[in-house]
């Protein structure tokens, strides 16, 4: 249940338009063939690349002893599986879909963006008919756009005489890794920075005659259950974000965990094929805690209109209640594991994902507080400028290291800076040390890059610059990419 009460509480409002991007575009026949495909990865049928993290799978993985807590306030409350009103339904747009947009809710100044950092209405080049989001709290509905190849993620949608409106909008690639980044933090409508289609079960896998879904489970739990970010970090790799009130927390089990059963655990025994085919899942992929629910041990999503009912014939079964609760008190954290394997079943390396500067913030004229004419685009995740018979030099110094707790580099680490730039645009960065410069990149076109040392000091006591110059005589963007070695 994402709690987004005080997330964007500095932020003032925008009534920034978001159109389409050539950052995110590309050709109705590759989207027909790629991002519609019934195989392979990164489509809407097996969102993702294969060695992200819902597609991976630990061998031999080291598991913990902490066991998820059973219900405090309600004990008959059992395990929750199901499509129902806290799940999600997956929309696939296609080329011949007009745009939508989606406005904030009553009084607010429009849909809040994590990633900008503002309100504003959110235009979507394409917006299937059938969308209809879940009628719970979150109202949590994932359009996939199989022309550009993204998700969008909303939360608390609603469509009230033709009007769209949401809290909260994120997006992400079909073939990214399902996670947010260090750079871009928020990728979904889940707590940890998910979007929602991320370990769902899909329409299409339930009926398979397969004995396990071929991806990670997301999963919830309870606050009794979840960290609170003071005793133990409310949030863990890959998840990038938590519940603002996370603090309120009492449990063990940060978001972003990875759960699973033991190898010994016996599903032959599982009173029904559902139960051994989830069960299944959780022991080969394990599931990612995503989010927050109230008083159920755990939350499994399947995906909306699938008329999924965990007890047969939808009656009340003892058995499967007791199923329930062994799967509850068998699910472990994972700790490590011997080795990885990607979803295609080849050793799959060190995490990814772990680019650290966000383009994010005010783009000003050097020396100023005066707005330069340059902005930034999320979906190109780039500083963006106009068409412009005269180079514009603008700066940022409101950007920070990323946001995710952890991801700040050690002293003297080896780091790699480069350019992904169009149309001319270069970039460039600064660390200071208070009023001191402690390392400058210089200007660096596309393509280029430079390795150094990240400066000794404090996390706390560097700042980050960034300076960006535009092309002339055309539109063009800038980006930087700031990774370790």
């Amino acid at each position: 249940m994402r709690n987004r009460a005080t997330w964007l509480h500095s932020i003032i409002a925008s009534g920034m338009l978001l159109a389409a991007s050539t950052g995110i575009m590309a050709s109705a026949a590759q989207a027909q063939t790629g991002y519609t495909a019934t195989t392979g990865f990164g489509t809407f049928y097996k969102p993702f690349q294969a060695d992200s993290p819902w597609n991976s799978r630990p061998v031999n993985p080291f598991l913990g002893t902490y066991q998820l807590r059973k219900p405090l306030l309600n004990p008959d409350w059992i395990p929750s599986i199901s499509d129902g009103a806290y799940s999600v339904g997956v929309f696939m747009a296609r080329a011949s879909d007009g745009p939508m947009t989606i406005y904030g809710k009553p009084g607010t100044a429009g849909v809040g963006d994590p990633d900008t950092g503002q309100y504003h209405d959110i235009t979507i080049p394409r917006w299937p008919d059938n969308v209809v989001p879940a009628t719970g709290e979150d109202g949590h509905a994932e359009v996939v756009d199989t022309v550009t190849g993204v998700i969008h993620s909303f939360y608390q949608l609603t469509n009230k005489n033709g009007r769209w409106t949401a809290t909260m909008y994120a997006w992400t690639r079909l073939e990214g890794r399902g996670f947010g980044d260090p750079a871009h933090w928020s990728q979904g409508a889940r707590s940890a920075g998910a979007p929602p289609t991320a370990g769902l079960i899909r329409l299409h896998e339930l009926n398979d005659n397969k004995p396990h879904y071929e991806h990670a489970l997301a999963i919830s739990l309870p606050a009794h259950t979840l960290s609170n970010g003071i005793t133990r970090a409310s949030y863990v790799y890959p998840a990038t974000t938590a519940d603002t009130n996370a603090w309120l927390n009492t449990g063990k089990i940060p978001l972003g965990t990875r759960l699973m059963l033991p190898a010994s655990f016996d599903t032959s025994t599982l009173s029904t094929a559902a139960l051994r085919k989830i069960a299944n899942t959780l022991k080969l992929y394990g599931a990612y805690v995503v989010d927050r629910n109230y008083d159920t041990a755990f939350s499994l999503y399947v995906e909306k209109g699938a008329n999924f009912n965990i007890m047969p014939n939808g009656q009340w079964n003892t058995r499967v209640v007791s199923d329930l609760d062994r799967i509850r008190a068998g699910m472990r954290e994972v700790l490590g594991a011997d080795s990885w394997l990607d979803g295609n079943g080849a050793p799959k390396g060190g995490p990814g994902g772990k680019g650290l500067l966000s383009m994010r913030g005010d783009w000003l004229l050097p020396g100023t507080s005066t707005p330069s004419g340059a902005k930034y685009d999320t979906w190109m995740q780039a500083v963006k400028f106009p068409n412009t018979a005269r180079k514009i030099t603008t700066v940022n110094y409101s950007n920070g290291i990323s946001k995710v707790a952890g991801s700040n580099p050690a002293a003297r680490t080896p780091m790699r800076f480069s350019a992904v730039t169009a149309g001319g645009a270069m970039i460039r960065l600064q660390l200071w040390k208070g009023y001191s410069l402690a390392y400058d990149s210089g200007y660096l076109a596309n393509g280029s890059e430079v390795k150094f040392e990240w400066p000794t000091g404090a996390p706390a006591a560097l700042s980050v610059r960034l300076l960006a110059e535009s092309g002339v005589n055309t539109a063009s963007h800038a980006r930087g990419v700031l990774e370790p070695q």
